[in-house]
């Protein structure tokens, strides 16, 4: 009888966890994360740009908590987005490298919400390989230029008694370019071309078409949002945009300026605050703040914090520290950047050798012009940068002062105590997250004219493989409390 009673109650308690577990994934909220492809945090309407046209990204942004401060963890696609889903730094996740597929034993946070109970599908451009696939219920590549004309019809077709998780991931803006009917066709002349660009027409058209594939990639945002409102469920809905790294240009995709790791990021939903905040976020950030907000522990392999008391209205900071990494992208590279307040430190591991991208090179029409300029003896001191050979080893910036961070400080005296702190900011997050400097890395795999180099070409070590990093969970430092070193007055 005593055994009767013990297998009841724990039936009834197991019972009552089944049901309330499927009570909560029916009443929970719905999410949607929306993520750019190669949009640069200025190349948004809402974020300061006067010439392209992002109306329903700027209704957005004027209806939810928009952050001046978030951080990629590196500007490269596919590293970006393993980085995204699973809370983790690049050289931790085990794809640090541009094409690297996250392998299968690493944290997926819609894997926890698909177990949960809610529909998660995937719709657009993946990037992260096989192993998503078990994240999701449903896997789309998308449909049309961008990739974005699925979006409403998934919205449609999601099963009505299950809150969802939507990834949607535009191919927008990413070259080539593509031409239709849903985003704006600029006028090159009328155009504003940044400081660190050849103001030239081939330039310019090259931004005309970039920001055209912005517009359309708004057009489907304004689709996504007028659908939920039809649906009834707008209110109930988190609606998240970021861009995986920064625009496909010179000097700023690839690179760790804020040209390249500083990302458009606009948070609307339930209890949300509206307005701006400055604080400092990273990308790892979204997937322990997701599982808060459905109401799921943080996975311990997260590296990653919350930020849902900042959507709620409370103005403390969730991290004092953002770092960023710079590993191979068709070009051999090894950079690592911190921000701490206003500075910026970047610590680049082969000063010899150019800091160079696809973008960078004379394979798109903005680089083309730039090298042309530039041999031609037309180029100004902002716009040589990819030209450097040799680089500094350590770079140093107050962003309140150079938003562009043209002027590197790092030599300056009264900048001494702040360039000690910063380094040794970096060294312990190398050391307490397993990164290392790889001894056999991966070589470029082009030439500065886009053309494949000859030879046999292979992926070399990783940045992390020789510490194993993969399985090593410590975040680093995140508030000022983990640095030992005393903070610069």
């Amino acid at each position: 009888m005593k055994y009767k009673k013990l297998f009841v109650l724990v039936f009834g308690l197991f019972s009552s966890q089944w049901l309330f577990g499927q009570k909560r994934g029916v009443d929970g909220p719905n999410i949607v994360l929306i993520i750019a492809d190669d949009i640069g945090w200025g190349d948004i309407g809402f974020f300061g740009n006067k010439d392209v046209k992002t109306p329903n990204i700027d209704a957005l942004g004027a209806s939810g908590l928009a952050f001046k401060n978030m951080y990629v963890t590196t500007s490269s696609c596919s590293p970006s987005r393993c980085s995204i889903i699973s809370g983790r730094y690049p050289h931790n996740t085990g794809a640090p490298e541009l094409h690297d597929q996250l392998p299968d034993d690493q944290f997926m946070f819609p894997e926890r919400l698909r177990n949960m109970g809610y529909y998660t599908a995937l719709s657009g451009k993946n990037h992260m390989g096989g192993a998503v696939k078990k994240a999701f219920n449903l896997i789309s590549p998308g449909k049309g230029p961008g990739g974005e004309e699925d979006w409403v019809s998934i919205l449609k077709a999601r099963p009505a008694n299950k809150p969802f998780f939507l990834w949607f991931a535009a191919h927008d803006a990413h070259r080539d370019w593509q031409t239709n009917d849903k985003g704006v066709v600029y006028d090159a002349e009328k155009l504003r071309v940044p400081p660190m660009l050849y103001n030239g027409m081939e330039t310019r058209k090259d931004l005309a078409s970039y920001y055209h594939e912005i517009s359309r990639l708004d057009h489907y945002v304004g689709n996504v949002v007028g659908e939920l409102k039809r649906q009834g469920i707008l209110e109930n809905t988190y609606i998240i945009f970021i861009s995986d790294n920064g625009s496909p240009f010179p000097r700023n995709k690839v690179r760790l300026y804020d040209s390249g790791v500083k990302s458009p990021f606009i948070v609307k939903g339930p209890g949300v605050k509206v307005g701006e905040t400055e604080g400092l976020l990273s990308a790892i950030d979204i997937a322990p703040t997701i599982l808060e907000i459905v109401g799921l522990k943080k996975d311990e392999r997260i590296q990653g914090t919350s930020f849902l008391s900042l959507l709620n209205g409370k103005q403390h900071s969730t991290r004092d520290f953002i770092f960023t990494e710079h590993n191979w992208h068709v070009f051999q590279g090894y950079e690592r950047m911190v921000r701490y307040k206003n500075w910026v430190y970047i610590r680049n591991g082969f000063p010899e050798r150019r800091a160079m991208a696809g973008e960078s090179s004379k394979l798109f029409p903005a680089g083309k012009e730039l090298w042309e300029k530039h041999e031609q003896g037309l180029t100004k001191k902002n716009q040589e940068d990819i030209f450097l050979m040799p680089r500094p080893a350590e770079e140093l910036f107050n962003v309140a002062e150079d938003p562009l961070e043209f002027t590197n400080v790092a030599t300056v005296a009264g900048n001494k105590k702040m360039l000690s702190y910063l380094r040794e900011a970096v060294d312990r997050w190398i050391m307490e997250t397993g990164d290392s400097k790889p001894k056999n890395p991966t070589r470029d795999r082009d030439d500065i004219d886009g053309k494949k180099l000859p030879g046999e070409w292979l992926k070399g070590e990783r940045p992390g493989e020789a510490n194993k990093a993969s399985r090593m969970n410590r975040p680093g430092p995140v508030l000022k409390k983990d640095i030992k070193m005393k903070e610069p007055v």
